[in-house]
C-alpha cells in the first residue's frame, strides 16, 4: 500500500484531499508542504514561517501505542512553532475519534473553542464539522490561531480546487468563524474516563 492508500483507508472520504491535490501541493508548494513517511507512519504537513499545520497523520495499527505518534509530535514541537490541526468531534460509535483526541490531549494540545469550522465536502456534498486543536510554545491566543487557520484554508485546502475538482470549496469566511461566545464545550472534557482493566 502506498502512502496515499494508507491515508485514504484511514480517513473519512469527506476529509480526504484527492491524490492529485496532494501531489500538486508536494510539487508546486514543496517549499511549505511536506510528506514524512516510513513503513509505520505517514505525516502530511505544511510548515509556514510562523506555524505548522498537520494535514494528515497515520500510524500503522501494528505500531500504535509504541510511541511512534509521540516521536512525530516531538519532532514537530522541536521547531518551536505553534502546531495546528483539525479533528473530528467525538463519535462514540467510532472509537478511533476518542483515541485520537486522547492522544492529542496527552501531547498537550488545546481545543480552540472559539473557532468554528464547517465545510461542505466536494466528494459527498455533506457539511462536515471539525474542531481545531493547537499546541503553542508561546501560549498563542485563539484569535492568532484563527488567522493561521484561515491562511491554511486559503493556501493549502483550496489550492487549485476548481482545476482539480471541477468546482470550488466555499470561501474561507463561510467555513471558519471566530466567536468568543460560541456555545462549545472543551472536547477533551467530554472524553469518557478509560475503563480500568
Amino acid at each position: 500500500m502506498n502512502w496515499y492508500e494508507k491515508l485514504n483507508k484511514y480517513f473519512p472520504v469527506e476529509e480526504m484531499k484527492s491524490k492529485e491535490h496532494m501531489d500538486m501541493l508536494l510539487k508546486e508548494k514543496g517549499d511549505v508542504y511536506y510528506k514524512d513517511e516510513s513503513p509505520n507512519h505517514v505525516l502530511m504537513f505544511a510548515e509556514f514561517d510562523t506555524f505548522i499545520f498537520i494535514d494528515y497523520v497515520w500510524v500503522s495499527t501494528e505500531t500504535r501505542g509504541q510511541g511512534t505518534g509521540h516521536k512525530i509530535m516531538e519532532k514537530l514541537k522541536e521547531k518551536g512553532k505553534p502546531i495546528i490541526l483539525e479533528v473530528e468531534p467525538v463519535d462514540y460509535d467510532d472509537t478511533d475519534t476518542e483515541k485520537r483526541l486522547r492522544f492529542y490531549q496527552r501531547e498537550g494540545f488545546t481545543h480552540a473553542q472559539s473557532i468554528g469550522y464547517n465545510r461542505r465536502s466536494l466528494a459527498t456534498n455533506e457539511e462536515t464539522t471539525m474542531e481545531i486543536l493547537y499546541w503553542s510554545p508561546n501560549d498563542d491566543s485563539e484569535d492568532v490561531i484563527y488567522e493561521k487557520m484561515k491562511h491554511t484554508y486559503d493556501h493549502i485546502h483550496t489550492y487549485k480546487d476548481e482545476e482539480i475538482y471541477g468546482r470550488s470549496y466555499q470561501p474561507v469566511d463561510e467555513v471558519l468563524s471566530y466567536d468568543t461566545d460560541r456555545e462549545n464545550e472543551d472536547i477533551f472534557k467530554n472524553l469518557k474516563k478509560p475503563e480500568k482493566a
